[in-house]
């Protein structure tokens, strides 16, 4: 998930912290997930209650209002999961939920790395379960989001599609 406005200058700032706050109070409505897709990844560490009650997508996709054993299944099917991180990302804040970190809950200045979420320790997705088996694989690209040459492709995506 989300929980950051695109290109804003970072978690210090009052001004994002502004901006933030003023997009969470809509950000759950019915009307808003279901026509701003935006709106479908974003997550409020600060409010995790409305998050899981009220997010029609990332929260269940993460298993986080109960347990599709479908989703688990099929994602464990894949014989690797690739996560690229993009290093000097300005459009997904905080960066590390490319990863699948996030921010420690009840705040948004420390994130976590995935290992330390309760997504992982419960193995809701079995993402614990791949990482033990070798099947995470953690990539960082340097680079705002989505800006990778064709070469890094070639050397390094295309490999894992073969």
């Amino acid at each position: 998930g989300v929980y950051g406005f695109p290109r804003c200058p970072g978690e210090s700032s009052h001004l994002c912290d502004w901006i933030r706050k003023t997009l969470d109070l809509g950000a759950y409505t019915k009307a808003v997930q279901e026509h701003l897709v935006q709106a479908e990844y974003w997550h409020d560490p600060l409010k995790e209650e409305d998050y899981r009650k009220n997010s029609i997508f990332l929260a269940d996709i993460n298993q986080e209002r109960g347990i599709n054993e479908t989703y688990k299944k099929n994602l464990m099917a894949l014989k690797k999961f690739v996560m690229v991180k993009f290093l000097n990302d300005t459009m997904v804040d905080p960066p590390i939920s490319e990863w699948f970190g996030f921010y420690k809950s009840g705040q948004a200045k420390e994130t976590i790395p995935l290992q330390e979420t309760s997504l992982y320790k419960e193995d809701r997705l079995g993402l614990q379960e791949m990482d033990r088996a070798g099947k995470l694989v953690f990539l960082g690209v340097k680079g705002d989001h989505l800006h990778f040459s064709e070469e890094w492709f070639d050397s390094t995506i295309l490999p894992f599609l073969l």
